[in-house]
């Protein structure tokens, strides 16, 4: 698929306390934030992409595209309501440490959740090994134990996607970025940023440099909040 060559007739604006450009090592980046209508497990990922992203896409472009919405349009936002919490999770939760961009796994409905994605035993041998590393000084054992089901976990309430439910992390980030790679032309990545420099490719087409991508998404520019830009291209200035 060729991609628009032409000069972008899309005005781009950043987000509220955001900026469109970026100096790394190699150059200046602008990160085009998206506006798109509000993602649910009915909507068509791809036809998404397709939608909002190509007519604005250049040769060139890297899309990124948040984890949420991947997770959202996968059916992977478990309504908080009759879910049933178990013993570990009514234990573990409050062991899980306060960070200033989010509850995470702080939460009984989140944890309990991080128990059905990676089962019981593993949790508690994160949680043990996290207190350990804990008296030696040492942070994110529990996560780094649990692994990335666990650490993607978004409890309800955190999002604006689904308010009313915990949104667990996206499946096969990889295949799901190489799928809109082959179906549009676009190389593309599937990220997960936070408003406190947290900055990681979840998955990504084999033409993306992740440590690229990490470096030019480390202020968040889609935003934390309602921005409704769960995507947006990155491009050289």
């Amino acid at each position: 698929m060729s991609l628009a060559t032409a000069p972008n007739t899309m005005t781009f604006q950043p987000n509220p306390n955001r900026k469109l450009e970026i100096g790394l090592p190699d150059g200046e980046y602008l990160r085009l934030p998206i506006r798109t209508d509000l993602f649910t497990e009915d909507t068509d990922l791809l036809e998404a992409v397709r939608q909002y992203a190509v007519p604005h896409a250049r040769e060139g472009d890297i899309l990124f595209v948040s984890e949420k919405v991947v997770a959202v349009t996968q059916g992977r936002a478990v309504l908080v309501e009759g879910l049933k919490i178990g013993l570990t999770a009514r234990l573990l939760w409050r062991c899980v440490a306060k960070v200033p961009y989010g509850i995470g796994l702080r939460c009984p409905r989140s944890m309990q959740c991080a128990v059905n994605e990676c089962g019981a035993p593993r949790i508690w041998l994160a949680a043990v090994v996290g207190a350990l590393g804990k008296l030696v000084g040492r942070k994110g054992d529990f996560y780094r134990v649990a692994g990335p089901q666990a650490a993607t976990i978004d409890a309800a309430g955190t999002s604006p996607l689904q308010m009313d439910r915990v949104i667990l992390g996206p499946k096969d980030p990889d295949g799901v970025a190489a799928k809109i790679r082959r179906e549009t032309g676009i190389e593309c990545a599937i990220v997960d940023v936070n408003d406190i420099g947290g900055s990681w490719v979840l998955g990504a087409s084999e033409g993306v440099n992740r440590s690229i991508v990490e470096a030019a998404l480390k202020d968040n520019p889609l935003g934390q909040g309602d921005e409704c830009t769960p995507m947006g291209l990155l491009r050289r200035a």
